[in-house]
């Protein structure tokens, strides 16, 4: 499985909103980090990664993450992570990576 991105500039936010869906993994994470840094490249803010809709995502894509996050905060700008699933929040938790993204949504503990 792949992934998609959709992303959309929230003018009340003053951040882009990114909805990713599908899978992350080696094979698509390059892609996924130039995606993401391309965002934050044409417009200097937060970025919100709504994960609802994301099913999976393995070291390298988090590596990738943590990656467009330096981006992020090179401007200034902080990324959070919104609505992830319990079994990627316990990614999250076990490689400490929940206190390096701003976590948000149900699912978080």
């Amino acid at each position: 499985m792949d992934y998609t991105l959709d992303a959309r500039f929230d003018q009340e936010r003053k951040g882009w909103v990114v909805t990713i869906s599908g899978e992350v993994d080696i094979f698509n994470s390059a892609d996924m980090k130039k995606s993401l840094t391309e965002l934050i490249n044409e417009k200097n803010t937060d970025m919100i990664l709504d994960c609802k809709s994301l099913d999976y995502i393995d070291s390298t894509a988090l590596g990738a993450l943590v990656g467009v996050l330096k981006n992020v905060r090179s401007y200034g700008g902080v990324m959070y992570m919104r609505n992830v699933k319990p079994s990627l929040s316990k990614l999250f938790r076990i490689t400490n990576l929940d206190k390096v993204f701003v976590m948000e949504g149900d699912d978080v503990e």
